[in-house]
């Protein structure tokens, strides 16, 4: 099945093909693409629409999110994950379990490379969120992980967050296995939790390393 250009686009973005700040020029995507200006045009319409692009003047570049803007990102995030791995614990079927088991200790080779480790998971998270059989839950956190690409580096980038992730991802699968919904949703807000907490200091961070430049 061939992509669309909104696709294309999106998807590139999401895998940091274009980052924060970025311009974007019709003829450019067109050319990458391979695909007539024409839907790049209305595929960037729709993207400015979701909030994923901005306006610089005359230019779309790809949006930023603002403190507030990426707390109200992680305080849904914590929400809907939280519901999605409730619902898991009760619905998941014993094959699902035993992927979500399979990922977290194949994850662990990815240690040191935390670009493979931020793909690793967003497949563990999307398996979680498949696993809850609520097609309209898996839908809303489907847009909130699209504007997580709006992050220009990842959380797992940090010293010693990786194994502490990974970890934590054991303990979510663990309390789905056993059946108990509160248990994995107290783990996985939790588990967003330090990952918010992890990005607040790597952004800190990178301001104070910005002002002594």
């Amino acid at each position: 099945m061939q992509k669309d250009a909104y696709t294309l686009i999106l998807e590139a973005i999401e895998q940091g093909d274009y980052r924060p700040g970025d311009r974007l020029v019709e003829s450019d995507l067109a050319e990458r693409f391979g695909v007539s200006r024409t839907p790049v045009r209305e595929a960037l319409q729709r993207l400015e629409t979701q909030s994923m692009l901005a306006r610089d003047g005359r230019s779309l570049i790809v949006a930023s999110l603002d403190h507030n803007q990426l707390a109200e990102l992680y305080v849904v995030r914590a929400e809907l994950e939280g519901l999605a791995a409730r619902l898991a614990a009760k619905h998941a079927s014993p094959e699902e379990v035993r992927v979500l088991t399979e990922m977290v200790e194949e994850d662990r080779a990815h240690l040191g490379n935390p670009e493979a480790l931020s793909r690793a998971n967003k497949r563990f998270h999307k398996q979680i969120h498949l696993a809850s059989h609520n097609r309209h839950l898996v839908s809303q956190l489907d847009l909130v992980h699209r504007s997580m690409a709006l992050l220009a580096t990842t959380s797992l980038a940090a010293e010693g967050r990786g194994t502490a992730a990974l970890d934590e991802h054991a303990a979510i699968v663990a309390a789905i296995a056993s059946g108990d919904g509160e248990g994995a949703a107290a783990a996985l807000k939790a588990h967003i939790s330090k990952a918010f907490e992890t990005r607040l200091k790597l952004d800190a961070g990178a301001t104070r390393r910005e002002r002594e430049g």
